[in-house]
Order: structure tokens, then C-alpha cells, then sequence
């Protein structure tokens, strides 16, 4: 082997090492599937040289497809309706239903485990030169990794829907112990999410927001059952009882290596905006932000919905009481948004369903 072919060598082994790295730092980096996918596809056009990429996924029964993540060098785009997924060529089809395809600028592969769970496919434009054997091998590795990646967080999320439903289950068993501590409304969210919206919060952590919303009385598992079934006001030794429900909740679920973020949210959730709150008296701006919207939220629907001690207010009056303790106990910034937003006849509609 002369000197220019041992360099060629290198430099190619050197260009697959990386690819393998590169893939195996973007999967523990990245929080979901879809991203994943997205990323994926920038990736393999910066690998390969291609022009444009794209990674579709089958539906569980895989008939059809789920889900097409889409790069063409300038946009990067997510397909999961029905409508757009229908509009996918003849050939990255049948890639995606397990035929591999390589001719001259454009090379696909099926994303194969123990079965066929979608595809990988590349392009170049005319202009571009035809794929070698070099690239044919860079695509393979790369795609390779990619299933890899892709089946390893499709198992992660499976299992986390898994948990999420069982804490969910075990929430509604202590609830129907007591008043104190119901469920939310099922628009309880849709107003969390409105107001997350108006702070451009993205979209993980307005994920984060929801398994908040599911899981911040899941520590009342600890609480004595004539606690949290009392019908009149707490004593203060009961109350300091209820003060360490946060906390509960935030040990109950840190072992929990997804919802981690979601653990200040549910831990300061009781905080109160001028530092009169508990468990750690924080104040303005060191009480997280999601946990100031919930915090507005929660009360508003505490106070619609009515309890055994306090009585039932209509939706005007709440929201009366939520301008009252703008700066005392909530940020007057999520104040302020809530109270905008309750202008419009959707959000408007929200708050009224709460009631019901």
C-alpha cells in the first residue's frame, strides 16, 4: 500500500469513527423521537454529501407509515399527518417497506431490528456527482447507528408512557381518598399550555409542564388518610403535614431519569411570588417560571371548582381574586398574560369548563 492510499485510509476510518461518535452523543442529547429524527437528517447530508434526507417511520403495526422527518440543505421539516404522508414517492416507500435502493444520486435503506421499522434515504441533485462506494459504505454505517438510536429512544418513550400511566393511576387512587387533593379538570392543561405558549416556552418544557400538572400531589401517597379527607380547615400541625407534600412528591419521582427537569416545578410549585411561600421561601424570579404559571392555574381552578372549606367563586370573581395577589402571591407577569388571555373567547371557554 503506498503512502496516498494508507492516507486515504485513515482519513476514512477517521470520517466513520466520527460519524459513530457524533450519532452516540446526538441520541444522549436528545429528548425525543421526532428531534432525533430531525437531527438525523442534517447530519447525514453534512456526512454524505447529499443534497437532501430523509427518515420515515412506520406506525406500530407497520402497514404504515408514522412519522417522515425531512432535510433538503435549507428546511428542516416533520411530517405526521396522514394527508402529507401520503405524498411520499413510490420508491421511499418501498424502501420503508424493507428494500434497500441504490442508483446513481439516490440510495435509501430499510431501518431493520427484529423487523422493519422504516427507512433512511438520500438524494443528490443532477448536478451533483453520482454516489461512490465510499458513500455507499458512509451511509450504511450511518444508518446502521441510526436504527440503533431510533429503537433505543422509541423503547425509552414506550416505557415512559408505561410509568406516566401508572403514576397516573396511582394519583386517581389517592384522590378518591379525599376532597383535598382531586384530579384537574380536563381543560386543566389547555390553560397551563395557553400561558406557557405566551412565554415561548418550547415544547419540551411544556411537556415538562404536563407531567408537572399529572404528578405534583404524587407524594400525598404519604399523606394520613384523615388528612387529606378533612373537610374543614387544617390544623397546624396537620398543615405542616401538607407543607411537605412537595418535597414527597419530588423524592417520590427522582429516580425517574426523564422527568428530572420536571422536579423544580413540582418542588416550588406552593412558592409564592413576594417569598412568603414554602418549601424555601424563594421569590420573583428564583421561583421557575413554569412553576409561577402553574401556581396562577392551580389557584384559579381551586377556587372555581370550590372545596369543603372554602366556598365556590364564578369565574369573574376568580379572576378578581388572581388580580388581588398580583405580586403578593403570583409573578404580575403571568398575572398579567392570564388575565389577557381570558379576553378571548377560546381561552375564555377554558376557564368556564373548569367550573363545570
Amino acid at each position: 500500500m503506498n503512502t496516498n492510499d494508507f492516507l486515504s485510509l485513515t482519513r476514512k476510518y477517521k470520517q466513520i469513527i466520527s460519524a459513530v461518535h457524533i450519532v452516540y452523543r446526538l441520541v444522549n442529547s436528545t429528548p425525543n423521537l421526532k428531534e432525533l429524527s430531525l437531527r438525523l437528517t442534517r447530519l447525514l447530508c453534512q456526512f454524505v454529501h447529499a443534497s437532501s434526507a430523509s427518515i420515515y417511520l412506520l406506525a406500530p403495526d407497520h402497514k404504515k407509515l408514522a412519522m417522515a422527518a425531512v432535510f433538503n440543505s435549507e428546511i428542516n421539516i416533520l411530517l405526521t399527518s396522514p394527508r402529507d404522508l401520503r405524498k411520499v414517492s413510490a420508491k421511499d416507500l418501498a424502501v420503508a417497506q424493507g428494500s434497500s435502493l441504490f442508483e446513481g444520486r439516490m440510495m435509501g435503506m430499510p431501518l431493520v431490528t427484529d423487523e422493519c421499522i422504516g427507512a433512511i434515504v438520500i438524494r443528490r441533485k443532477p448536478s451533483e456527482p453520482v454516489f461512490d462506494d465510499y458513500d455507499r459504505e458512509m451511509f450504511t454505517i450511518f444508518a446502521e447507528q441510526s436504527v440503533t438510536a431510533i429503537r433505543n429512544l422509541q423503547y425509552a418513550e414506550q416505557q415512559q408512557k408505561i410509568l406516566l400511566e401508572t403514576m397516573k393511576l396511582v394519583r386517581s387512587l389517592f384522590e378518591k381518598q379525599g376532597e383535598r387533593y382531586r384530579g384537574h379538570s380536563s381543560v386543566y392543561f389547555r390553560i397551563v399550555r395557553s400561558v406557557a405558549q405566551k412565554f415561548r416556552m418550547g415544547v419540551d418544557n411544556i411537556n415538562n409542564l404536563y407531567y408537572a400538572s399529572v404528578l405534583h400531589n404524587a407524594g400525598a401517597v404519604d399523606i394520613p388518610y384523615q388528612v387529606l379527607a378533612k373537610k374543614s380547615q387544617l390544623t397546624p400541625q396537620e398543615f405542616e403535614v401538607i407543607r411537605d407534600l412537595p418535597q414527597k412528591s419530588a423524592e417520590l419521582i427522582k429516580p425517574i431519569e426523564f422527568l428530572k427537569p420536571v422536579l423544580p416545578i413540582i418542588l416550588y410549585l406552593h412558592e409564592k411570588y413576594d417569598g412568603t411561600g414554602y418549601p424555601s421561601g424563594l421569590k420573583k424570579d428564583q421561583i421557575p417560571l413554569g412553576a409561577r404559571i402553574m401556581a396562577v392555574v392551580d389557584a384559579f381552578e381551586s377556587m372555581v371548582q370550590g372545596r369543603p372549606y372554602r366556598k365556590r367563586l364564578n369565574v369573574y370573581e376568580a379572576l378578581r381574586e388572581v388580580r388581588q395577589h398580583s405580586g403578593t402571591q403570583f409573578d404580575p407577569v403571568v398575572v398579567d398574560v392570564f388575565l389577557k388571555l381570558a379576553l378571548q373567547k377560546k381561552f375564555r371557554n377554558y376557564l368556564c369548563a373548569v367550573r363545570e
